[in-house]
């Protein structure tokens, strides 16, 4: 393993998997950008909801590793940095405890958001029922009798959570309005944000076929995965250029910046040969993702 954990405390930041924050922000601010340009921009919104979704990624990430220790995908035999309970530093049980703890941090900080944001009942009890699916499709990718992760719909539910409910969720809580063009930059994000998961399926598809985890790359082998994650590096900027074009945003335009970076970790995961190769890529996309948010966001505030 590239990483050896050397304590408890260096264990539990392991867990929470840092790296992945940025992408988990990048639909807030994308949707609190195009709320800022239309003039609905609240920062009581924008904070509350970064929070919260930091604490369902991280509740993702704590289930992640104990899902995947107790199903068998985080052996040893796994190319990919080493899991917190997979050391043996961390029991189940703890992780378990920090489960329950995050998720009612997350529900709390939710509740809280939507208290701000939301005055009227109904929309209120719809919001409250989107962030129990979240929390519970946080939880269940990788756990319980049937996680909906090995049987291939992880992609589904990132591009459902990372793209459309994070940007069209956030913008209505900014303006309490929608408009279908909205859909466009939505759909974006959630294909760069399945990208990333792929790129994660892609390092791991010799150990999830072990373990039985039937991703996307394991279901459609290394090749046809590899050309998929061309397909929603390309999509994703298209669907970005046509809401450019639609909505006469033109300063958005800017985002074409950080296409290369895209086009060139797209490269590197085509000549990789090892999963120890593929690995940096997935904090390089992920980034890479919120570099594109703010680049675009600079573009349609000073253009």
């Amino acid at each position: 393993m590239e990483i050896t954990l050397k304590d408890k405390r260096q264990a539990w930041i392991h867990a929470f998997r840092l790296r992945t924050l940025p992408l988990a922000l990048s639909s807030i601010f994308l949707a609190s950008f195009i709320a800022a340009q239309a003039d609905y921009f609240r920062w009581e919104v924008l904070i509350l909801a970064a929070f919260t979704t930091i604490l369902l990624q991280v509740l993702s990430n704590l289930s992640n590793d104990y899902g995947d220790s107790i199903h068998g995908a985080d052996g040893v035999e796994r190319k990919g940095p080493i899991r917190a309970v997979q050391s043996g530093l961390i029991s189940t049980t703890e992780m378990k405890r920090a489960m329950v703890i995050v998720s009612l941090l997350a529900l709390i900080s939710g509740l809280t958001l939507l208290y701000v944001a939301v005055s009227d009942l109904k929309r209120f009890l719809i919001f409250l029922s989107i962030g129990l699916l979240a929390i519970g499709a946080a939880i269940t990718y990788t756990t319980g009798k049937k996680p909906y992760g090995y049987v291939g719909l992880g992609d589904i539910s990132v591009f459902l959570f990372f793209g459309l409910t994070g940007v069209l969720g956030t913008y209505f809580l900014h303006s309490h309005s929608l408009d279908t063009a909205l859909l466009l930059p939505a759909t974006s994000l959630g294909l760069f944000s399945t990208a990333v998961l792929n790129i994660n399926n892609i390092r791991d598809i010799a150990s999830d076929k072990k373990a039985g985890k039937k991703s996307i790359p394991v279901r459609i082998g290394q090749r046809a995965a590899i050309t998929y994650n061309w397909a929603l590096i390309i999509l994703g900027n298209l669907a970005m250029a046509l809401y450019c074009l639609v909505t006469k945003s033109y300063g958005g335009f800017l985002f074409l910046a950080v296409m290369p970076v895209m086009i060139h970790i797209g490269i590197g995961i085509q000549r990789a040969t090892s999963p120890s190769q593929i690995d940096p890529y997935l904090k390089k996309m992920a980034i890479t993702t919120l570099l594109w948010v703010l680049i675009f966001g600079l573009g349609i505030t000073i253009l």
